[in-house]
């Protein structure tokens, strides 16, 4: 593949995989705590899925964000039936608790060449990289420290997240942020063809890119993995 001056990332399933454990041990307190009319603990666990993939699509559709605490309490909501019942649930409080619980189950660097392939483009000189990140029942501000943790922070020159900028991909307004942020003091004469986003979503991320005239590839959710931009 041909080098690009800048490279723009997705997170999830890109360079990051959750671990499998945080939901589950999500889905325990949710079920102890919020769950009144005792449904089972199988059913907490397929809401959770629910509302992942509902907002994740309703976000998609409005270029908008809906927000984690959002979720969370859609989730109580649909445990009990739908109804109303939020006045006592301290979201603050809620929010930490499934912050620790995330460092207690670190995700995982999606493969391991994630972190050789993005240090390969960092250290050629040439390239300034960046993340693009649709958020959901994780904030960015808990992505940042996440991605500290996980020594992938040291090769993102800025980092983009849903629920800060009121955007989620394939919204081209969120798109022409990252454009917007890239460095034009190393990259002056910087065009669109010069820009490359790399993720796994063939909706948020292939036809995001499309829609602002930059080029993409997607990785991991087909047959290729990040080593295709060596």
């Amino acid at each position: 593949m041909k080098p690009y001056k800048h490279y723009s990332f997705d997170l999830w399933l890109t360079l990051i995989r959750s671990n499998p454990q945080w939901k589950l041990e999500r889905a325990k307190i949710f079920h102890t705590r919020y769950n009144p009319l005792k449904k089972s603990f199988e059913e907490v666990v397929t809401i959770f899925r629910q509302v992942d993939l509902m907002v994740n699509s309703i976000n998609e559709k409005t270029g908008k964000n809906i927000d984690a605490d959002e979720m969370y309490l859609m989730v109580i909501s649909i445990i009990n039936n739908f109804e109303p019942g939020f006045i006592t649930i301290d979201l603050e409080a809620l929010y930490q608790e499934m912050e620790s619980l995330v460092f207690n189950y670190m995700p995982e660097v999606y493969g391991s060449e994630t972190k050789a392939t993005l240090a390969g483009i960092r250290e050629s000189g040439l390239s300034t990289v960046s993340l693009l990140c649709n958020t959901g029942f994780i904030s960015g501000i808990t992505l940042r420290k996440v991605l500290k943790q996980l020594e992938l922070e040291q090769y993102l020159d800025f980092q983009l997240y849903s629920d800060e900028e009121g955007l989620a991909k394939p919204n081209p307004a969120f798109f022409q942020l990252m454009l917007n942020k890239i460095n034009r003091h190393k990259h002056r004469d910087l065009q669109l063809h010069d820009v490359i986003h790399v993720g796994d979503n063939p909706i948020a991320d292939i036809f995001g890119a499309s829609n602002v005239g930059i080029d993409s590839v997607q990785i991991n959710s087909n047959q290729q993995s990040i080593t295709c931009l060596r």
